[in-house]
């Protein structure tokens, strides 16, 4: 019996309490308000509440450091392959061309090699021995 009239008088004196803070507070504020000039209701209300567009273009807006919505992260990342596969291609297309101008290059240059050799052994030969592919002289 005694721990509940412990637990009344403790929840009472709480009451009391909260009624008296609240009070001072109160007269706080509204000591403040005397000294910053009457501010009216309707001034607090402008300062804390905004238009409803206001508002929501608040919200849309993103800072830098947040993070971001993973629409926005499935568009970069679209980007960037779309960016990879053009550089790809791009970069495919420049090496075939180059591998197919080095071929070329190498076919011209094996065919006046041929032409050389071959007008070569027309002019050094003397009708005395088979062509030099047949006349191998074993040491």
């Amino acid at each position: 019996m005694k721990w509940k009239q412990v637990l009344f008088r403790s929840c009472l004196m709480a009451l009391v309490l909260l009624i008296v803070l609240e009070e001072g507070d109160a007269v706080a504020v509204e000591s403040k308000k005397a000294a910053a000039g009457e501010l009216s209701k309707e001034s607090v209300k402008k300062r804390v509440f905004m238009k409803e567009s206001d508002a929501s273009n608040f919200f849309k807006k993103r800072g830098k450091r947040s993070t971001k919505s993973r629409d926005e992260l499935n568009a970069e990342t679209r980007q960037m392959l779309a960016a990879d596969e053009q550089r790809r291609e791009y970069y495919e297309e420049q090496r075939n061309e180059f591998e197919n101008f080095v071929e070329e290059e190498r076919d011209e240059q094996d065919e006046r090699s041929r032409e050389q050799i071959e007008q070569w052994r027309q002019y050094h030969y003397d009708g005395l021995y088979p062509p030099y592919l047949y006349n191998r002289h074993i040491v």
